[in-house]
């Protein structure tokens, strides 16, 4: 196969093993459920609900609150309990929606979306947003914005990052394993958004099979192409991504727009073919529960709003107290102090340690080995942000292109002084970013 890829880069353990031969498993919650507003990047979504309503499956609880913002739907049946902050997986305290379920799962029906054989190319986009979807890789952008570009004429490539680079994760595995119908026919909706375009599947060539599969789904399809990438994190990267399939060069400052490219996650274009074709809202997503800390790990189908807690619950609780847990995957995910948090859009995986390894390390003094500088595939050398980002110095953070940096955790993870490069680094760009907003 061949190895289409980029420069820089690392090759962590994988630990795929705990669930890539898990099929996807439905998940019923029971309970409250809780529906935070900030499910995405951009504005949060307004309520158009109130204490004491009854709400179905499938409803409109609250609406997109701009243009970059989405609308957010039910999962489940039953009762407005309140509209108040609750926490959220990252820590913060976010307005939510939260339902009490009835157990019922009776729905509102199908999304007023016309056959798409009639839709227009703005139909097409409208019903998109009218779903509430959003990139469901992590980055929670909504996905109407992202496939209405100043000019479509100049989107030249629409790639699914089918890689699944971060360790652990395998949802989009899962997802490409079992339903690769779904995920190619959700690309053909975003090529007829583009007349110019080529389709792309890229795929880390550690899966073989989801390759073999989706081949023999495109075979005669010339405007859709299946890419084999050479297996090494973070290949999903969005800019990596990029440069890997087509060659061409973005910075921090460009959209993939920029460069003619339109980017989705494998859960996005599934998302984005249920829509239009089965007239579904975005109310669920796969998670994976995994790690050495859990009893029985697995693969989730589960509806957005359910807790975090219940999931473990179902993948037989925790073997021993974890040392770490972690919502996403080792590299790109953020550590959790509570598991009873919701599942919202972007919620990948859950993955739960017996052991810090972190925590326990001792960091040194820097030793100008270069290792960092070496494996960074933003190009720039973090041994030398991390210090002026320690120090406070945003004039010699910018000179030395640290917005480039895309905190994907490889200078971190390959320092021999065990230096938290990345969290300084990353500390520091959403300063200069907040700044630059203002």
């Amino acid at each position: 196969m061949a190895g289409f890829t980029f420069k820089g880069g690392i090759h962590p353990y994988e630990g795929k093993e705990f669930t890539k031969d898990k099929p996807i498993k439905r998940f019923i919650p029971s309970g409250e459920m809780v529906f935070p507003l900030s499910q995405h990047i951009g504005a949060p979504a307004k309520p158009v609900v109130k204490k004491g309503d009854r709400v179905l499956a499938n409803q409109l609880i609250a609406q997109a609150g701009g243009f970059v913002s989405a609308h957010i739907y039910s999962s489940v049946s039953g009762t407005v309990k309140s509209i108040a902050k609750h926490r959220v997986a990252t820590g913060d305290m976010v307005e939510s929606v939260i339902i009490e379920n009835d157990d019922l799962y009776e729905s509102a029906g199908p999304l007023p979306i016309g056959n798409i054989e009639d839709m227009t190319k703005q139909d097409v986009v409208d019903a998109i947003k009218l779903a509430g979807i959003v990139g469901m890789g992590g980055a929670g952008f909504p996905t109407h914005v992202k496939l209405s570009p100043k000019d479509p004429d100049k989107i030249y490539y629409c790639i699914v990052n089918c890689s699944e680079c971060e360790p652990y994760l395998t949802s989009d595995y899962r997802r490409m394993l079992e339903e690769p119908e779904k995920l190619v026919a959700g690309l053909k909706i975003i090529l007829c958004l583009f007349d110019r375009a080529e389709g792309i599947l890229a795929v880390e060539d550690n899966k073989p099979d989801c390759i073999r599969k989706l081949r023999e789904l495109t075979f005669d399809d010339d405007r859709i192409s299946v890419k084999a990438l050479k297996t090494k994190y973070p290949q999903g990267a969005e800019r990596q991504l990029i440069y890997a399939t087509t060659k061409r060069a973005i910075n921090a400052s460009m959209l993939p727009a920029d460069a003619g490219c339109v980017v989705n996650n494998v859960d996005t274009v599934v998302a984005i073919y249920q829509a239009i074709i089965e007239k579904r809202p975005l109310t669920e997503r796969i998670v994976t529960v995994t790690g050495d800390a859990v009893n029985e790990p697995a693969n989730y189908l589960v509806p957005v709003g359910t807790s975090m807690k219940q999931l473990i619950e179902a993948s037989g609780g925790f073997k021993v107290a974890p040392g770490k847990l972690i919502c996403g995957g080792p590299m790109m995910g953020f550590a959790m102090y509570d598991i009873d948090v919701p599942v919202i859009k972007t919620s990948s995986a859950i993955t739960c340690f017996t052991k810090d390894e972190v925590a326990a390390y001792e960091p040194s003094a820097c030793i100008n080995c270069g290792r960092c500088a070496e494996v960074c595939p933003g190009r720039v050398i973090p041994s030398r942000l991390a210090d002026f980002a320690n120090n406070h110095d945003e004039d010699m953070f910018l000179r030395y292109n640290g917005l480039e940096c895309c905190e994907c955790g490889c200078c971190s993870y390959v320092c021999p002084a065990k230096r938290q490069l990345t969290q300084s680094i990353k500390t520091m760009r959403k300063l200069v970013l907040a700044k630059k907003k203002k």
